[in-house]
This record gives structure tokens, sequence and C-alpha cells, in this order.
């Protein structure tokens, strides 16, 4: 994978163009619907007690095959309010996210609008832009992650199945945990095949391995989170 020179996003090559700015509309604490897609949308989660003004470290987390936004925010939501992080999570078009069901298409064009009007919202601190995600989710980050580390500093990867970016570009730094008793992706298949193809191609890699089945125990998630604010 060869890093390659921004130029303009295409169609389907699974390029997010949006960056954090001087929010225009300031969002107040709490959970906020953005409105964009109807009856699946993207869920912004502020915690109380952040300075509008203040620059925050931002989460994009997406769910599983068959969840939405919520579920992902449920997972991070407590954590999120003791570390002062702000959470977007976006619900797919389909099913599950694009490129898992065959070509990069809708969802990164609908993540690039929830971005983007997050940044409307929100001061984002440009140098802890996460992208994290669960099991189908976590392969997505992952391969979104990669090919777009100009904007994403860092990736949450929790029980991943694969990764399949279209190109490497940047240099985020990536967090991945999977449990040994994982039965829907084992981990013999996915992480500890995934975890040495980043090492190769040059990422740093923070890698836990946990006695237990598909889930992400709170532990592990808020070692993530201390990860991204350490």
């Amino acid at each position: 994978m060869g890093e390659k020179k921004l130029r303009r996003p295409q169609p389907g090559d699974g390029i997010v163009s949006a960056r954090p700015g001087v929010p225009s509309e300031p969002a107040g604490p709490g959970l906020h619907r953005l409105g964009l897609g109807g009856g699946r949308d993207a869920l912004l989660y502020v915690p109380a007690g952040l300075a509008p003004e203040r620059p925050a470290p931002l989460v994009l987390m997406l769910h599983g095959a068959g969840g939405d936004g919520r579920n992902a925010l449920g997972l991070m939501r407590a954590i999120a309010d003791e570390a002062g992080v702000l959470l977007l999570a976006p619900d797919s078009r389909g099913r599950t996210w694009d490129v898992i069901l065959g070509a990069y298409g809708p969802d990164v064009a609908f993540l690039d609008r929830a971005l983007a009007a997050v940044f409307d919202r929100c001061a984002v601190d440009a140098e802890r832009v996460a992208i994290g995600g669960f099991s189908d989710g976590a392969s997505y980050a992952l391969s979104l992650g990669v090919a777009n580390g100009e904007l994403f500093t860092h990736v949450l990867a929790f029980s991943p199945g694969f990764m399949a970016p279209p190109a490497q570009r940047g240099a985020p730094r990536i967090y991945v945990s999977h449990g040994t008793e994982d039965a829907v992706l084992p981990i013999d298949r996915c992480s500890r095949h995934v975890v040495p193809r980043l090492e190769a191609a040059g990422y740093h890699v923070v890698y836990r391995e946990f006695n237990g089945p598909h889930t992400v125990p709170p532990d592990v998630a808020r070692q993530a989170v201390d990860w991204l604010l350490d």
C-alpha cells in the first residue's frame, strides 16, 4: 500500500473530505440527532462540562452488522462522560457497512456528511480524531482509518474481521482488541492475521487479547479511550 497525494474524493474511493474547523452552530451538552438520513441517521453525544470553545477529542464509533448508532453509542457513552470525549455514532445505510457488502459508496458519503455536521457544531481537537467500531464496524474503521490517516489520528478496532483499505494515507495509531473465545469472528483468522499485516506496513499497534467471546469488555473500551487521550 503506497502513500498517495491528496486529491478530490471520487465516488467509491473511500476518502473522507470533512475536516475540523471553527463551529458556526455550537451544540450544547446531551444527545443530538443530526437529521441527515431519515429513519437511519447519526447521533452526536456531547458530554456535560465541555467548554464549547475548547477543542475536544472525537470518536466516530461504528456499530456491528444489524445494529445502529444507538448500539455503538452504548459501548462508549459512560466512558465519554468521564473522559470528556465527543461521540459520533452513525447508522449504516444498509444492514452493514458498504465495503463489507462489496464496495465503498453510500456509507462513506454519509459519514463525510455526518463528520462535516459535527465539525460545524463542535470544536474538535485535530490531534485526537478517532474512528472506531465493533465487529463489522471495527473492520470498517480499520479500512477507512488506514485510507484516511490525514484526518483520523487513531483507530479503535474491537474484534475486527478484516481490513480492506483502498490505499495507505497518513500514519494513524491503532488499537486492536479481540476475545480468544470469539465464535463469530475467530481470533486466529481475524486479529491474529490483521495485526501482523498492520505492523509489517509500519503502523504502531497496541494489541490486546482477552479471555472472552465476541464482545467489548468495559475495561477494554476504557483502556482504548485512555490510550487515545495519552
